[in-house]
């Protein structure tokens, strides 16, 4: 009997292999692929929700309040088609300027000391107070972020008072009590003051988290090397919570922009037209005149604003990033 062995081809079992491993492959990829699709699908399925609501009172809200700004509207009749004259009116009136102006320096007051105000108190904490003391410090001046805004400023306009605690307190050293919310420069200073207390404690609770990601070695070495809190402060904190400063600078402009329940209650923007910001001025034309159509054109000019503002800052920032 002769045996006959098999022999295979050089190479062969490497071919045979080789397509199974390529099978095996594309069967994997297949059901990575089926996978991927069905994970897409959930996960698109549980935005749909919040995607509705943003589109519905956000984005198409927006161009809502492009198309009545090139309207006479009021609310009773239906809007009637009038151009670009609500903008030339705008450009036209005195209480926008004041408005524009007061807006302006509300944000070149406020802007810079919430974030140097934040950004001290969180290095100061992270440096000096990692313990409970620091944890309570923390939490009680993160406290006004949560407090309604008009519940807040009411509080403040009983401080503020002629007859208020304030006065109060001055009359104990023997110093003349002040009309803080009848004279134009204070009333202004007042209203600044609020907002930069009620947003300051949300701003550090953020630097505060930023500064403790930062790498302790960093910290470490530099202490080696003789550098003091101040140095380190100046030299490592801060160049390493620049896109935190980014954020934040951000939100404090648009919210800065976007300031009106702290003059609604505090000042009803006055004296005069000292305190009266953008916003507010958006409000006395839609709600209280009901002049719709100019209200949205000037809801545009200040959303064009912000954008223009932001912009300036994303172009500052990516100097400062390359350089």
């Amino acid at each position: 009997m002769v045996s006959v062995s098999y022999q295979p081809r050089p190479g062969s079992l490497f071919k045979i292999g080789s397509g199974f491993l390529r099978e095996t492959e594309m069967a994997g990829k297949g059901k990575k692929t089926k996978r991927t699709k069905r994970q897409a699908f959930y996960g698109m399925l549980y935005i749909l929700p919040a995607f509705v609501v943003i589109m519905t009172f956000c984005v198409i809200t927006i161009f809502m309040t492009m198309y009545y700004s090139l309207t006479d509207f009021n609310m009773y009749s239906p809007p009637e088609f009038v151009g670009i004259k609500n903008y030339l009116t705008v450009f036209q009136n005195k209480t926008f300027y004041a408005a524009l102006t007061n807006t302006v320096k509300y944000v070149a007051v406020t802007v810079p000391v919430q974030v140097v105000l934040a950004l001290g108190i969180a290095a100061f904490l992270a440096e000096k107070l990692r313990n409970s003391y620091g944890g309570f410090l923390r939490s009680a001046m993160f406290i006004p972020q949560i407090v309604s805004a008009i519940a807040a400023s009411a509080v403040w306009k009983l401080i503020f008072r002629t007859d208020g605690i304030l006065n109060s307190i001055l009359a104990v050293f023997g110093s003349e009590g002040m009309n803080w919310l009848g004279d134009k420069q204070l009333a202004f200073l007042c209203v600044a003051v609020v907002s930069i207390w009620k947003s300051a404690g949300y701003f550090l609770v953020i630097y505060y988290a930023g500064i403790m990601g930062v790498s302790s070695e960093l910290h470490e070495a530099a202490i080696v090397d003789g550098a003091s809190a101040m140095k380190r402060f100046w030299y490592i904190t801060i160049p390493s919570v620049k896109p935190i400063t980014y954020m934040v600078i951000t939100l404090s402009v648009i919210w800065s922009f976007q300031t009106f329940d702290v003059v609604y209650q505090m000042t009803g923007g006055g004296p005069g037209t000292s305190t009266i910001t953008l916003a507010y001025m958006i409000y006395q034309f839609a709600f209280a005149n009901y002049k719709m159509g100019f209200a949205s054109a000037l809801a545009v000019i200040l959303l064009l604003f912000v954008l223009l503002i932001h912009l300036i800052q994303d172009i500052f920032f990516k100097e400062k990033k390359e350089a």
